[in-house]
């Protein structure tokens, strides 16, 4: 009996699935339960295992666009599992085989090609030569050679003659030649000039037609502010080991960012909001997207209600979906929904820029590496960590004050972490 497999529903919004690679061979067996398959939905790669053992035939080929619920392969669950080899198996290509005609079928073949040998392939030679002798007479003195005046008009653009073809009797080139050639653009090196083509993955194209939607949906602004990390360098140097043994996870920049922006969208509700129609969506809970890269590209998994966690809680969340998202083992529903996103280029090496909105929210935070630079400090100079932050918003409902208040209340909650992030208790707030 064939099995038919069908698409699963990767998520409620998906309807439409690609075939981004079989990891199994058209016609092999397979297992109950491996993985036959990566497919692609516009927001996730997921793996599909196999529904039963047996023997696989593939109904798509990679690059297919298939629907929820089409079938993908047939698994044949009667044929049996191939073993170590067919005794029944009969050869006939050894000498003295009792089955004579074993024999004969490769002395005919053999014939039969030194026939054709000798015969129909001779005329196709001879044409070829006829046809390079006449190409030969074609050419003369006056070949790729330019009038006066033509040669005046290639010197005048420093062009060489030999990289235009002429149209004029015997291949001259004419003065039409000469003012109609393109200099070229550099002469190519002995490097390799090679180059590759590939198909984005339907994430990948999901996640430009997003970008696109944004700049061209969105009335979107970026401010700037810069932040003195010194008392959070402090804070990780002193409790960082600490923090680690008693939680099993790091204590990193992420977790002081997030509740630093749980804290200013407290402030300002404007910017947890986001347009749904004629009317302005305010959310009471703080779903905040994290932007990370995984294999098939970028991923914005969600940490729910962090408004709710603490340090170790933003932490431990964050370590998960990075995990998985690197593992390719994020789902839809983890990437679904948020009302706010940071997004961490600094680990990239990135100094400054503007972050593109991510749809249909209305803010996102950008966080950029960490360099010392001389500050005016105290009436004096003195060097300092800092780090340049950015926040693209959506004007149509955040306006310039609250965007600035905004980013104003993150850089105050990070330069003063232990008491607005803190409540003056370092070892409580750390859980240590």
């Amino acid at each position: 009996m064939a099995l038919e497999m069908k698409v699963p529903s990767p998520g409620e919004s998906i309807t439409e699935v690609e075939i981004a690679q079989w990891l199994v061979e058209d016609g092999s067996w397979v297992e109950k339960d491996q993985a036959i398959a990566e497919v692609d939905s516009d927001k996730a790669t997921l793996e599909l295992p196999a529904e039963a053992s047996g023997i696989i035939t593939f109904k798509a080929e990679e690059g297919d666009a298939v629907g929820v619920g089409e079938v993908i392969c047939l698994i044949d669950t009667e044929a049996e599992k191939p073993g170590g080899g067919d005794e029944s198996t009969e050869t006939y290509d050894k000498p003295g085989d009792e089955k004579g005609e074993g024999n004969a079928g490769p002395d005919l073949d053999k014939a039969d090609a030194e026939n054709k040998d000798t015969g129909e392939k001779a005329a196709p030679v001879k044409e070829t030569q006829q046809q390079d002798a006449s190409a030969k007479e074609s050419k003369t003195y006056a070949t790729g050679t330019p009038s006066p005046s033509a040669k005046k008009i290639l010197a005048e653009k420093d062009m060489d003659a030999k990289d235009v073809k002429g149209s004029g009797r015997d291949g001259r080139i004419t003065k039409s030649d000469a003012e109609n050639a393109t200099p070229s653009m550099g002469t190519p090196g002995t490097g390799d000039r090679g180059s590759s083509r590939t198909k984005l993955s339907m994430l990948r194209r999901k996640v430009a037609e997003r970008l696109v939607e944004a700049k061209n949906t969105t009335a979107m602004l970026t401010t700037f502010n810069e932040v003195d990390m010194t008392a959070i360098f402090d804070l990780r140097k002193e409790y960082k080991e600490t923090f680690k043994e008693k939680h099993g996870v790091s204590l990193g920049f992420m977790s002081f960012f997030t509740l630093a922006v749980v804290r200013a969208l407290e402030m300002y509700p404007s910017v947890n909001s986001m347009i749904d129609g004629k009317e302005m969506l305010t959310f009471d809970y703080k779903d905040i997207s994290i932007a990370v890269s995984g294999p098939k590209g970028l991923m914005v998994p969600v940490i729910r209600n962090a408004e709710n966690l603490s340090f170790r809680g933003v932490e431990s969340e964050v370590k998960r979906l990075a995990l998985r998202a690197r593992d390719g083992k994020i789902t839809v529903d983890e990437m679904t929904g948020g009302t706010f996103t940071i997004s961490n280029g600094g680990v990239f090496g990135s100094m400054l820029s503007t972050p593109i909105i991510n749809p249909p929210q209305s803010g996102i935070l950008g966080m950029h590496n960490i360099v010392e630079r001389p500050i005016a400090k105290d009436g004096g100079v003195t060097i300092a960590p800092i780090m340049y932050v950015a926040l693209s918003y959506d004007h149509r409902i955040i306006d310039g004050k609250e965007s600035v208040g905004f980013l104003v209340a993150v850089k105050e909650a990070l330069e003063s972490p232990t008491e607005l992030l803190m409540d003056n208790d370092v070892k409580k707030a750390l859980e240590l």
